[in-house]
């Protein structure tokens, strides 16, 4: 039941951007509800549960908040741009580089010879995973070429926001119950300050609640499974959220691929998955 439950958050959260898109709205809509819908169930979990909150764990929490909404909104902007299969992959890989070089640069956490064998090997599947997903079709005009090279930039930003958000929370050691709800509030105010000036429609805004509850659900089964089955396996295994979001981006969304972008995207999520494997166990 731990091992079902550890397997949650990437179906989970894996999940969110395909229901963004299906219920629709622009990524400022699209935003505006998925901080709304985790926002509330922060509110439930600190209602029940009622963690101690100190005025450090309120502020990291709501600046960590904030990036993971700067973090979700470019991502979904990247989405409109090249689509969820081609966006998820280049996304969590970037991820996965960041948070791994701010490990090893400020938290050391490759101690051992062996740590730093499988977390460079990781790191070169990454990018050879990210590449592989990214493979541009043999029919692709123009049009789709230049919006390729305009998502690369936002998901930079995208992926600056998330790895913050996950940095900041363990340089403070502000994680897990305690966190949920500042973060929940920081979640609020990025998604009001980034699509204030684009006036959301009401109507998106509450269909796209639903996404925002389905992330934070993911999140507590995180917080749930990790001290029950171990960081190494919660981490690599939450990982797998991009094969349910690449997969579902085009079975489920119908994004239309070649046949060479078929197979480098089955192959390049391999490679990311198995990086995150290697990339876990070097937390052990």
């Amino acid at each position: 039941m731990d091992i079902l439950i550890a397997l949650l958050p990437a179906l989970l959260w894996g999940s969110v951007v395909l229901i963004n898109v299906k219920v629709g709205g622009s990524p400022y809509e699209q935003i505006m509800g998925t901080v709304i819908g985790a926002f509330l169930i922060g509110i439930s979990v600190y209602l029940f549960v009622q963690p101690a909150l100190s005025w450090k764990i309120l502020l990291v929490g709501v600046v960590s908040g904030a990036f993971w909404a700067l973090g979700q909104g470019n991502q979904l902007k990247s989405v409109e741009m090249i689509g969820v299969s081609r966006t998820m992959p280049i996304s969590t890989g970037m991820q996965l580089v960041g948070t791994t070089l701010i490990s090893v640069l400020f938290f050391h956490e490759w101690r051992s010879t062996t740590a730093v064998i499988l977390g460079l090997t990781a790191l070169l599947l990454l990018v050879g995973g990210v590449i592989l997903t990214s493979l541009k079709g043999d029919q692709e005009n123009d049009k789709s070429q230049n919006n390729f090279a305009k998502a690369i930039p936002v998901l930079l930003i995208s992926s600056v926001g998330y790895i913050t958000y996950v940095v900041i929370g363990q340089f403070f050691g502000v994680e897990g119950w305690q966190a949920l709800f500042p973060q929940a509030i920081g979640m609020i105010i990025g998604g009001f300050l980034l699509s204030f000036k684009h006036r959301p429609g009401q109507k998106a805004v509450m269909k796209n609640i639903v996404p925002g509850v389905v992330w934070a659900l993911g999140n507590m089964a995180m917080f749930y499974s990790q001290p029950r089955v171990g960081v190494a396996t919660s981490f690599s295994f939450s990982q797998m959220l991009v094969v349910v979001s690449t997969l579902g981006g085009i079975f489920f969304l119908k994004e239309s691929k070649t046949k060479k972008q078929y197979i480098g995207i089955a192959i390049g999520i391999i490679l990311i998955i198995a990086a995150a494997f290697l990339l876990g166990y070097t937390k052990n």
